[in-house]
């Protein structure tokens, strides 16, 4: 059994290849929470690449093996590694399927839900936490308190944005007790001005931004997932897509992929409407009154939503 230990040794050892090469990348989400000292172990690791590196990361893929295992494609669903689909928001699954473990590895090209480039903070083999806190505004309750322990983080290094990140209502108040928070992040979060004013009606608000959030994450793996369904039948009545050769795998993607996947659905869906949509879906559901306080999240869209 390879132990995490290992696994995080492996990962790391695989982005500073990368960089060797030229190629920008950053571990994210859970790996990345667990060097953060916010989670204890995961067994997948997600990676964030520059997209027009996407070449040079598929050539170290195709050397790179863990307990004498070469990596391949996971499943048909996922897209061929290629800058293209990369920059379009898409990301690229593979594992290593050895006699006592399976690791995991998906390649992002756009941080989920970011605000800002990845790129211009990494510290370490890591992206920043302010970069692993927005990803981790998914449909997935388990997710929020890892964002709310980043948030914490945050604030006590003196990064502000750390206002953002917390989604726990006393937590909230007693971060408002010993630091001060700046106008510009009640402006990008309006329901901090509750926590100033230590109104009552904050743990309502915090339902429905969070409610907001699940339903926009939603709304947006809905649209990935229709636009997925040509290629992903195609792939999988194309034998090679089960090629124990991860370049004839990749070819067989590609060619499908080229015919039938979308390389920017959400920006063909628009973003106001994928905004309204999860907007409607959380009225259904947060309770009466939670949404008058949602922050605007066009700015969380970087790179696809323009």
């Amino acid at each position: 059994m390879i132990s995490y230990a290992e696994l995080e040794q492996f990962y790391e050892g695989m982005v500073e290849k990368l960089r060797e090469r030229g190629v920008l990348c950053a571990i994210t989400s859970g790996m990345a929470c667990v060097s953060y000292g916010v989670a204890q172990t995961t067994k997948d690791c997600d990676m964030l690449c520059q997209p027009e590196a996407a070449g040079r990361f598929l050539a170290l893929l195709l050397e790179t093996k863990l307990n004498g295992v070469l990596p391949l494609y996971r499943s048909h669903i996922t897209p061929p590694l290629d800058a293209r689909w990369l920059r379009g928001g898409w990301t690229s699954h593979f594992h290593w399927q050895t006699t006592d473990t399976e690791a995991y590895l998906d390649v992002f090209g756009v941080a989920p839900r970011a605000s800002s480039p990845w790129e211009s903070e990494v510290r370490g083999h890591y992206a920043s936490p302010h970069t692993v806190a927005e990803m981790k505004r998914t449909d997935r309750q388990k997710d929020w308190p890892f964002a709310t322990v980043l948030g914490v983080k945050l604030l006590e290094a003196g990064d502000a944005r750390g206002w953002l990140h917390i989604f726990d209502h006393e937590v909230l108040l007693q971060s408002a007790e010993k630091l001060a928070c700046p106008p510009e992040m009640i402006a990008r979060r309006p329901l901090l001005r509750l926590v100033i004013s230590q109104d009552e009606r904050l743990e309502l608000a915090l339902k429905g931004e969070m409610e907001f959030w699940h339903r926009l994450d939603r709304v947006r793996m809905q649209i990935h997932e229709r636009a997925v369904r040509p290629y992903m039948v195609a792939v999988k009545r194309d034998a090679r897509s089960d090629s124990p050769q991860l370049a004839i795998q990749h070819q067989c993607r590609l060619e499908h992929a080229e015919r039938l996947l979308a390389i920017n659905p959400m920006r063909a869906y628009g973003l106001d409407r994928l905004i309204a949509e999860a907007r409607a879906e959380a009225a259904k559901y947060a309770p009466r009154g939670s949404l008058e306080w949602l922050p605007d999240v066009r700015g969380s869209f970087i790179g696809l939503g323009e």
